[in-house]
């Protein structure tokens, strides 16, 4: 019996050509009903999102989750910080890495699952400098020009 895949909702392209990504985890995300069915539509900008501990928890910044059309005065904040729902020894080891060695956490995707609960893959990160990005630019114009010869 085949099970049913999960369904994405939004790529962070942004997070690849910005960082090195070093580790991904997935994680739970704290919603209201409106931002929930929001995501569902497909409604989210990942673009300038980071995360951050506020508390001894991890938050989302900076991501943009439109308000529900059919929403009344109940309706959500768009860019307001969100929960992310994380095993505490998950938690631990991210505030170390970021802590000692300069690392970042980014979200790069959002999906929803086969049971219908919506997930971060965040993503811990080292920021890569100009020269990276012109190099990973040069590989990937040679990669498309060995293709076309094809």
């Amino acid at each position: 019996m085949d099970q049913p895949k999960n369904i994405n909702i939004v790529n962070n392209r942004k997070a690849g050509y910005e960082f090195h990504i070093l580790n991904s985890y997935e994680a739970g995300i704290q919603l209201t009903g409106t931002e929930i069915k929001s995501v569902r539509e497909g409604q989210v900008n990942l673009a300038d999102a980071y995360c951050l501990f506020l508390n001894e928890e991890l938050h989302v910044r900076g991501m943009h989750i439109a308000e529900y059309k059919q929403g009344t005065y109940n309706n959500h904040e768009t860019k307001r910080d969100r929960k992310l729902l994380l095993n505490k020894t998950e938690l631990r080891k991210l505030r170390g890495k970021v802590k000692e060695k300069g690392l970042s956490i980014v979200p790069t995707r959002m999906y929803i699952t086969a049971r219908g609960f919506a997930k971060l893959e965040i993503a811990l990160a080292k920021g890569k400098k100009l020269y990276d990005k012109r190099q990973d630019m040069k590989e990937k114009d040679a990669k498309r020009e060995m293709d076309r010869e094809q």
